[in-house]
């Protein structure tokens, strides 16, 4: 984690100079200042508002992705680390994409922080990232794990590669999404005590939607003709398939770096779609569909439609203030979703 040395160096000087000027308790907050949540995507920052409701005591709650970075990509700025260490709640997925997290979080300020890591929170629930047939793998993905293979027993490095083979993109899964829901409510109880009630009951009545969107999920599966999707493209949704024991097919796994297919991809999916007699090809959120179209150009009957589903990687701070929520996301997904198996 070389490259965010200086990041960090800088974010720890300017800690230090608030610590040192402050006249905060030894947590590091000010007595009279509000309760500060950190969120690193969407989906988490959703769950916590949903949770607060009315917001009783005011808390402030940052996502920090919010701008429309992909989590794959993101790098956080000095200002990013502040808010982290300096915050009463922070929440993170946990996978390899936050190899960046464990040095922002050896600069908290607050020592009383509640941390929550969504892979560490679900538990067995977290799936490992899967190679299907006809998936084409990352190269660098690959010649990683060689290198790591072969160097197990000496690298100080196993635990990292271990939590970069899950799959990140849990909140997909609406089962999760309650579980997670409760986590989070659990910490807004232990943050404010005075309001834990409220949460408990804000938590609650969420996972009730939930729960009635997934059971709308599960009945559009049962009485789908077709039980398999075909992506061309990265493939996040596995926690959404597994759910609803669906099949899947893809261009690349879901953290791919991947943007070309090879015509060995693209020939087993367009035969694949032919052999199914799949009437539609998938895609995530994007404008880049060409991978899709060429499969499509490849089938036999080459009028498949091409459908995308959004795996809420890219939603940003202007999508939130114009109303998107993870549901009004879930609930498009699902159209989406019928539209694809019958």
């Amino acid at each position: 984690m070389k490259k965010y040395i200086s990041l960090f160096l800088a974010a720890l000087l300017v800690l230090g100079s608030l610590t040192a000027c402050g006249s905060g308790n030894a947590s590091g907050k000010a007595k009279n200042e509000k309760i500060q949540i950190v969120t690193t995507i969407f989906p988490e920052y959703d769950w916590v508002m949903n949770v607060l409701g009315e917001n009783p005591a005011g808390a402030e709650v940052t996502m920090l992705l919010d701008n429309g970075v992909d989590l794959h990509s993101f790098q956080p700025t000095a200002s990013d680390v502040m808010k982290i260490a300096t915050c009463d709640l922070f929440i993170y997925v946990g996978g390899e994409s936050d190899e960046w997290v464990d040095d922002a979080l050896a600069e908290a300020v607050n020592k009383d922080m509640i941390v929550i890591n969504l892979l560490e929170s679900l538990g067995d629930a977290a799936k490992e990232d899967e190679i299907v047939e006809g998936m084409q793998a990352d190269h660098d993905h690959e010649e990683g794990d060689d290198h790591e293979d072969a160097d197990h027993e000496e690298d100080d490095h196993d635990h990292d590669h271990e939590e970069g083979e899950y799959d990140e993109h849990v909140w997909l899964s609406l089962r999760n999404a309650s579980a997670l829901v409760q986590t989070i409510s659990d910490a807004m109880q232990s943050v404010d005590a005075a309001n834990a009630k409220t949460y408990q009951d804000n938590a609650k009545a969420y996972k009730e939607k939930l729960s009635a969107l997934d059971a709308q999920y599960q009945e559009a599966v049962s009485g789908a003709s077709v039980k398999t999707l075909l992506f061309g493209d990265r493939f996040p949704f596995r926690y959404l398939t597994d759910d609803y024991g669906l099949s899947y097919y893809a261009a690349f796994v879901g953290c791919s770096a991947e943007t070309e297919a090879s015509f060995e991809t693209i020939t087993f999916l367009s035969n694949k779609v032919d052999e199914l007699k799949l009437r539609a090809v998938m895609t995530i959120e994007g404008t880049d569909h060409r991978i899709a179209e060429t499969i499509v150009r490849n089938t036999k009957s080459k009028d498949q439609q091409i459908l995308t589903m959004d795996s809420m990687q890219a939603t940003t701070s202007k999508d939130v203030s114009s109303g998107v929520t993870y549901l009004s996301i879930m609930e498009k997904n699902l159209t989406v979703l019928k539209e694809a198996l019958n």
